[in-house]
């Protein structure tokens, strides 16, 4: 089997309509009807529901929990009643990799700077994905297309098998149908370093 994996040359928001036409793109051709999607502060669950309005897929939108900056939630009571009114769901869980030394263990962090070898957008998938399934948003073992970016808007996009994280070993990344080659974070190369001889 071939499939084409679309790469981006830098990662943000500049991809998000592309990265959402993919995504639907490989939906339909997949039989896949739920897209799991991060969405910080709305604007790209918004423009998200508008591009796949009439498709029959179902979006479950994974915003910042509550809590996570001090300035409060940033993704609005009203969104949240739009998207529900639409058919899709708006899930504020804890977000898994971003809990320092969870029960004692480093183990979240270091998921995280590995997924991030991949990219930001990687991280956000998978860790989205968990935090669907743990919701019940998501079934564990359902196929679903996860969603994500770098800072705003999105630029990774993969089909995976869902798992809560209770078993995450469960979690299967089938395809990745599009990702950046670089991020301003994490570049794609280093510069080499000088050293004394």
């Amino acid at each position: 089997m071939e499939e084409k994996i679309v790469y981006f040359d830098e990662g943000g928001k500049r991809n998000t309509d592309e990265t959402l036409r993919l995504a639907l793109e490989r939906a339909q051709a997949r039989g896949i009807n739920k897209i799991v999607l991060a969405s910080t502060v709305g604007d790209t669950a918004r423009l998200a529901a508008q591009r796949f309005a009439g498709s029959g897929i179902k979006l479950v939108v994974v915003p910042h929990q509550h809590g996570f900056r001090q300035a409060g939630q940033r993704f609005s009571v009203e969104l949240v009643k739009e998207l529900e009114s639409q058919g899709h769901s708006v899930h504020f869980g804890t977000m898994l990799f971003h809990t320092d030394e969870l029960y004692g263990t480093p183990t979240p962090q270091v998921m995280a700077t590995l997924l991030r070898t991949f990219c930001q957008g990687m991280k956000v998938c998978v860790e989205i994905i968990l935090m669907a399934t743990d919701g019940g948003h998501v079934l564990p073992g359902e196929m679903v297309i996860a969603v994500a970016g770098t800072g705003r808007g999105s630029d990774t996009a993969v089909v995976a098998v869902a798992a809560s994280s209770r078993f995450l070993s469960d979690l299967h990344l089938t395809e990745i149908i599009c990702k950046p080659l670089q991020t301003k974070s994490w570049p794609l190369a280093s510069p080499p370093v000088a050293r004394n001889q």
